[in-house]
């Protein structure tokens, strides 16, 4: 399972309740899993390919290769 590079984000696991929430013991398992894009950046000097979160992207946590 993929794992963002800068801060470790990964999926979760939950239950997923019903619409209605009155018969609240209706529970079925549901994953939610991080916005990860693959992009080459580059680390110590030298360009890689790595899995980053979208978030991680947009506050510029890292330095895209050109």
């Amino acid at each position: 399972m993929a794992v963002c590079a800068v801060c470790q984000k990964e999926a979760i696991h939950g239950n997923k309740l019903s619409i209605t929430r009155s018969h609240i013991s209706k529970r079925s398992p549901r994953t939610w899993k991080p916005n990860l894009r693959t992009v080459k950046a580059i680390v110590n000097g030298q360009t890689k390919t790595i899995h980053v979160c979208a978030k991680c992207l947009k506050n510029g946590k890292v330095k895209r290769a050109v």
